[in-house]
């Protein structure tokens, strides 16, 4: 049993046509939106999809209540209905399906596959300077002050549930983008197996990032913070 998992926020152009590009790679796929009060007309739109297609569900939360709360909303259910394998992925149309196939095939090997974009040279070469700087900043700050070498802060991802517990995910507190590097952290920590493969991530094409400055400014006190406490104990 394959789950895919995609929050949403404000992304009625996208979902379908990401849709359509997940079932023409996997018909076998359910898929699960998370989604936080749209209101351009998504829930509509997953509402319209889930009538003709059974392997859709959702999730509707009453409001904007955070990138990585809605992953951890999506897991738990996950986990509840006891999938084995679930993936994650952006619904802005950044992540394309294709590499769907390679997820799933190591997913019997290594119990946390992952996308690296900075295992391409040109990987984010669609991305404004200012956007690569950064994501890369971040890539390196997160490394050097966690001492991992990952490209942890991705949400592309595939989980092996049936030898990842539930509860080593969660361990991750915020609930903001820094859930992926501090879930990515803990997992490591805890010694489950990590496999990384390379993507090319082009810029989204249709709607706006819904990352703000707040944003950026807080998940790096939020890194600065949780590496310092690590330092200490």
């Amino acid at each position: 049993m394959k789950l895919l998992i995609i929050p949403t926020l404000n992304e009625r152009k996208n979902i379908t046509i990401l849709f359509n590009k997940i079932k023409k790679i996997d018909q076998k796929i359910d898929i699960l939106f998370v989604d936080d009060n749209s209101t351009d007309g998504t829930r509509e739109e997953i509402l319209y999809l889930k009538k003709r297609n059974k392997s859709i569900y959702y999730i509707f939360r009453p409001k904007k209540l955070g990138i990585g709360s809605a992953h951890k909303d999506g897991l738990k259910l996950a986990y509840k209905k006891k999938y084995k394998i679930i993936l994650t992925m952006d619904a802005d149309g950044t992540h394309n399906p294709k590499y769907i196939k390679n997820l799933l095939r190591y997913s019997t090997k290594f119990d946390l596959i992952s996308t690296n974009r900075f295992k391409k040279n040109d990987s984010l070469i669609e991305w404004p300077i200012q956007r690569r700087f950064l994501t890369k900043i971040r890539y390196y700050l997160i490394n050097i002050l966690l001492g991992i070498n990952y490209d942890s802060s991705g949400a592309y991802r595939c989980y092996n549930a049936k030898n990842i517990k539930l509860n080593d995910i969660l361990s991750a507190k915020n609930n903001g983008y820094s859930f992926f590097w501090e879930s990515l952290y803990l997992l490591n920590k805890q010694k489950y197996s990590i496999k990384e493969i390379p993507i090319y991530l082009p810029y989204r094409k249709v709607g706006s990032s819904k990352m703000t400055m707040s944003d950026i400014i807080g998940s790096l006190l939020y890194l600065l913070k949780y590496s310092l406490k690590n330092l200490i104990y």
